[in-house]
Protein backbone atom coordinates (compact mmCIF):
# COMPACT_ATOMS: atom_id res chain seq x y z
CA UNK A 1 0.00 0.00 0.00
CA UNK A 2 2.82 2.42 0.87
CA UNK A 3 4.57 1.68 -2.44
CA UNK A 4 1.33 2.30 -4.35
CA UNK A 5 0.79 5.62 -2.59
CA UNK A 6 4.37 6.76 -3.10
CA UNK A 7 4.67 5.75 -6.77
CA UNK A 8 1.01 6.45 -7.68
CA UNK A 9 1.04 3.05 -9.36
CA UNK A 10 -1.48 0.33 -8.55
CA UNK A 11 0.23 -2.49 -10.44
CA UNK A 12 1.98 -5.47 -8.87
CA UNK A 13 4.31 -8.09 -10.27
CA UNK A 14 3.34 -11.75 -10.62
CA UNK A 15 5.86 -12.82 -7.95
CA UNK A 16 4.74 -10.01 -5.67
CA UNK A 17 1.11 -11.04 -6.08
CA UNK A 18 1.83 -14.66 -5.16
CA UNK A 19 3.87 -13.52 -2.16
CA UNK A 20 1.00 -11.31 -1.05
CA UNK A 21 -1.48 -14.18 -1.42
CA UNK A 22 0.73 -16.39 0.74
CA UNK A 23 1.14 -13.88 3.57
CA UNK A 24 -2.55 -12.87 3.57
CA UNK A 25 -3.57 -16.52 3.91
CA UNK A 26 -1.00 -17.22 6.62
CA UNK A 27 -2.13 -14.37 8.84
CA UNK A 28 -5.85 -14.79 8.15
CA UNK A 29 -5.80 -18.51 8.97
CA UNK A 30 -3.53 -17.92 11.97
CA UNK A 31 -5.85 -15.28 13.42
CA UNK A 32 -8.84 -17.59 12.94
CA UNK A 33 -7.05 -20.38 14.81
CA UNK A 34 -5.81 -18.08 17.57
CA UNK A 35 -9.32 -16.74 18.14
CA UNK A 36 -10.46 -20.33 18.57
CA UNK A 37 -7.60 -21.00 21.00
CA UNK A 38 -8.49 -17.88 22.98
CA UNK A 39 -12.13 -19.00 23.15
CA UNK A 40 -10.98 -22.33 24.61
CA UNK A 41 -8.77 -20.44 27.09
CA UNK A 42 -11.78 -18.46 28.32
CA UNK A 43 -13.89 -21.62 28.44
CA UNK A 44 -11.35 -23.28 30.77
CA UNK A 45 -10.96 -20.11 32.87
CA UNK A 46 -14.71 -19.73 33.48
CA UNK A 47 -16.01 -23.31 33.42
CA UNK A 48 -13.00 -25.00 35.10
CA UNK A 49 -11.27 -22.22 37.09
CA UNK A 50 -9.64 -24.53 39.64
CA UNK A 51 -7.96 -26.59 36.90
CA UNK A 52 -6.99 -23.61 34.72
CA UNK A 53 -3.29 -23.50 35.64
CA UNK A 54 -3.00 -27.25 35.13
CA UNK A 55 -4.76 -27.36 31.75
CA UNK A 56 -3.45 -24.11 30.22
CA UNK A 57 0.17 -24.45 31.22
CA UNK A 58 2.99 -22.80 29.26
CA UNK A 59 3.90 -25.92 27.29
CA UNK A 60 0.32 -26.56 26.16
CA UNK A 61 -0.20 -22.91 25.16
CA UNK A 62 3.05 -22.94 23.19
CA UNK A 63 1.98 -26.16 21.47
CA UNK A 64 -1.37 -24.65 20.45
CA UNK A 65 0.34 -21.58 18.97
CA UNK A 66 2.94 -23.69 17.16
CA UNK A 67 0.32 -26.00 15.63
CA UNK A 68 -1.77 -23.01 14.55
CA UNK A 69 1.24 -21.41 12.88
CA UNK A 70 2.34 -24.60 11.12
CA UNK A 71 -1.16 -25.34 9.80
CA UNK A 72 -1.47 -21.74 8.55
CA UNK A 73 1.89 -21.89 6.73
CA UNK A 74 1.19 -25.28 5.14
CA UNK A 75 -2.26 -24.14 3.99
CA UNK A 76 -0.92 -20.90 2.51
CA UNK A 77 1.94 -22.67 0.71
CA UNK A 78 -0.47 -25.24 -0.72
CA UNK A 79 -2.70 -22.59 -2.28
CA UNK A 80 0.26 -20.54 -3.46
CA UNK A 81 1.77 -23.58 -5.20
CA UNK A 82 -1.61 -24.40 -6.74
CA UNK A 83 -1.67 -20.90 -8.25
CA UNK A 84 1.62 -21.66 -10.01
CA UNK A 85 -0.12 -24.24 -12.21
CA UNK A 86 -2.51 -21.61 -13.57
CA UNK A 87 -1.85 -19.40 -16.55
CA UNK A 88 -2.79 -15.72 -16.59
CA UNK A 89 -3.31 -13.16 -19.31
CA UNK A 90 -1.55 -9.80 -19.19
CA UNK A 91 -2.85 -6.52 -17.73
CA UNK A 92 -5.39 -8.14 -15.40
CA UNK A 93 -7.40 -6.24 -12.80
CA UNK A 94 -9.03 -7.41 -9.58
CA UNK A 95 -11.73 -5.72 -7.53
CA UNK A 96 -9.72 -6.07 -4.32
CA UNK A 97 -7.03 -3.70 -3.08
CA UNK A 98 -4.67 -6.64 -2.68
CA UNK A 99 -4.01 -10.07 -4.20
CA UNK A 100 -6.55 -12.33 -2.56
CA UNK A 101 -6.63 -15.98 -3.57
CA UNK A 102 -10.33 -16.02 -4.55
CA UNK A 103 -9.88 -13.00 -6.82
CA UNK A 104 -6.62 -14.30 -8.35
CA UNK A 105 -8.28 -17.60 -9.26
CA UNK A 106 -11.19 -15.75 -10.89
CA UNK A 107 -8.94 -13.93 -13.37
CA UNK A 108 -6.97 -17.04 -14.40
CA UNK A 109 -7.10 -18.01 -18.06
CA UNK A 110 -6.88 -21.78 -17.45
CA UNK A 111 -8.96 -24.48 -15.75
CA UNK A 112 -9.58 -23.62 -12.08
CA UNK A 113 -11.77 -26.53 -10.94
CA UNK A 114 -9.06 -28.25 -8.88
CA UNK A 115 -8.05 -24.94 -7.29
CA UNK A 116 -11.64 -24.19 -6.30
CA UNK A 117 -12.18 -27.67 -4.84
CA UNK A 118 -9.05 -27.47 -2.69
CA UNK A 119 -9.76 -23.86 -1.71
CA UNK A 120 -13.35 -24.43 -0.58
CA UNK A 121 -12.39 -27.64 1.22
CA UNK A 122 -9.62 -25.82 3.11
CA UNK A 123 -11.88 -22.88 3.97
CA UNK A 124 -14.63 -25.19 5.21
CA UNK A 125 -12.16 -27.00 7.50
CA UNK A 126 -9.70 -24.32 8.60
CA UNK A 127 -12.13 -21.40 8.64
CA UNK A 128 -15.43 -22.86 9.78
CA UNK A 129 -13.96 -25.28 12.34
CA UNK A 130 -12.44 -22.56 14.58
CA UNK A 131 -15.65 -20.53 14.23
CA UNK A 132 -17.81 -23.42 15.46
CA UNK A 133 -15.27 -24.06 18.22
CA UNK A 134 -15.79 -20.47 19.34
CA UNK A 135 -19.58 -20.88 19.23
CA UNK A 136 -19.38 -24.10 21.27
CA UNK A 137 -17.04 -22.52 23.83
CA UNK A 138 -19.29 -19.54 24.38
CA UNK A 139 -22.36 -21.74 24.61
CA UNK A 140 -20.72 -23.50 27.54
CA UNK A 141 -19.48 -20.19 28.96
CA UNK A 142 -22.93 -18.56 28.89
CA UNK A 143 -24.47 -21.66 30.46
CA UNK A 144 -21.88 -21.55 33.24
CA UNK A 145 -22.31 -17.81 33.82
CA UNK A 146 -26.09 -18.09 34.13
CA UNK A 147 -25.62 -20.62 36.93
CA UNK A 148 -23.46 -18.22 38.95
CA UNK A 149 -25.28 -16.98 42.07
CA UNK A 150 -23.64 -13.54 42.41
CA UNK A 151 -24.06 -10.60 40.04
CA UNK A 152 -20.42 -9.62 40.62
CA UNK A 153 -19.20 -13.00 39.41
CA UNK A 154 -21.35 -12.76 36.30
CA UNK A 155 -20.03 -9.27 35.52
CA UNK A 156 -16.42 -10.36 36.00
CA UNK A 157 -16.93 -13.36 33.71
CA UNK A 158 -18.57 -11.27 30.99
CA UNK A 159 -15.84 -8.63 31.23
CA UNK A 160 -13.23 -11.35 30.75
CA UNK A 161 -14.84 -12.30 27.43
CA UNK A 162 -15.78 -8.81 26.25
CA UNK A 163 -12.64 -7.94 24.32
CA UNK A 164 -12.44 -11.37 22.70
CA UNK A 165 -16.08 -11.26 21.58
CA UNK A 166 -15.49 -7.81 20.07
CA UNK A 167 -12.48 -9.02 18.05
CA UNK A 168 -14.31 -12.18 16.93
CA UNK A 169 -17.28 -10.12 15.75
CA UNK A 170 -15.03 -7.65 13.97
CA UNK A 171 -12.89 -10.32 12.28
CA UNK A 172 -15.60 -12.71 11.13
CA UNK A 173 -18.11 -9.94 10.44
CA UNK A 174 -15.81 -8.02 8.09
CA UNK A 175 -14.49 -11.24 6.50
CA UNK A 176 -17.96 -12.58 5.74
CA UNK A 177 -19.13 -9.14 4.65
CA UNK A 178 -16.18 -8.85 2.30
CA UNK A 179 -16.93 -12.13 0.55
CA UNK A 180 -20.69 -11.53 0.48
CA UNK A 181 -20.16 -8.13 -1.11
CA UNK A 182 -18.07 -9.66 -3.90
CA UNK A 183 -20.67 -12.37 -4.46
CA UNK A 184 -23.77 -10.18 -4.73
CA UNK A 185 -22.32 -6.95 -6.09
CA UNK A 186 -20.05 -6.05 -8.98
CA UNK A 187 -19.31 -2.56 -7.68
CA UNK A 188 -15.54 -2.10 -7.49
CA UNK A 189 -15.98 0.72 -4.95
CA UNK A 190 -17.99 -1.40 -2.49
CA UNK A 191 -15.62 -4.31 -2.90
CA UNK A 192 -12.61 -2.08 -2.30
CA UNK A 193 -14.17 -0.67 0.88
CA UNK A 194 -14.99 -4.17 2.15
CA UNK A 195 -11.46 -5.41 1.50
CA UNK A 196 -9.97 -2.34 3.21
CA UNK A 197 -12.05 -2.97 6.35
CA UNK A 198 -11.07 -6.64 6.39
CA UNK A 199 -7.33 -6.14 5.87
CA UNK A 200 -6.60 -2.78 7.52
CA UNK A 201 -9.30 -1.67 9.96
CA UNK A 202 -9.61 -5.02 11.78
CA UNK A 203 -5.86 -5.43 12.57
CA UNK A 204 -5.65 -1.77 13.63
CA UNK A 205 -8.59 -2.17 16.01
CA UNK A 206 -7.30 -5.35 17.69
CA UNK A 207 -4.66 -3.75 19.99
CA UNK A 208 -7.04 -0.90 20.79
CA UNK A 209 -9.83 -3.30 21.84
CA UNK A 210 -7.57 -5.48 23.98
CA UNK A 211 -5.81 -2.53 25.63
CA UNK A 212 -9.14 -1.03 26.79
CA UNK A 213 -9.05 -3.58 29.62
CA UNK A 214 -6.09 -1.62 31.00
CA UNK A 215 -7.11 1.01 33.56
CA UNK A 216 -4.59 3.57 32.28
CA UNK A 217 -5.94 3.21 28.74
CA UNK A 218 -9.49 3.70 30.01
CA UNK A 219 -8.46 6.83 31.88
CA UNK A 220 -6.64 8.20 28.82
CA UNK A 221 -9.68 7.52 26.62
CA UNK A 222 -11.95 9.35 29.06
CA UNK A 223 -9.52 12.31 29.03
CA UNK A 224 -9.55 12.42 25.22
CA UNK A 225 -13.36 12.29 25.14
CA UNK A 226 -13.56 15.12 27.69
CA UNK A 227 -10.97 17.12 25.76
CA UNK A 228 -8.35 17.09 28.50
CA UNK A 229 -4.93 15.47 28.61
CA UNK A 230 -2.72 15.05 31.69
CA UNK A 231 1.02 14.42 31.41
CA UNK A 232 3.12 13.16 34.32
Amino acid sequence: MLVNLQAQNQSITYAGCLTQVCFVMIFSTLESFLLGVMAYDRYVAICHPLRYMVIMDTRFCGLLILVSLLVSIVDALLHSLMLLRLSFCTDLETLYLFCEVFQVIKVACSEILINNIILYFAVSILGVLPFFAIIFSYTQIVSSILRMPSAGGKYKAFSTCGSHISVVSLFYGTAFGSYISTTFTHSSKKTAVASMVYTMVTPMMNPFIYSLRNRDMKAALRSVIRGTTTFQ
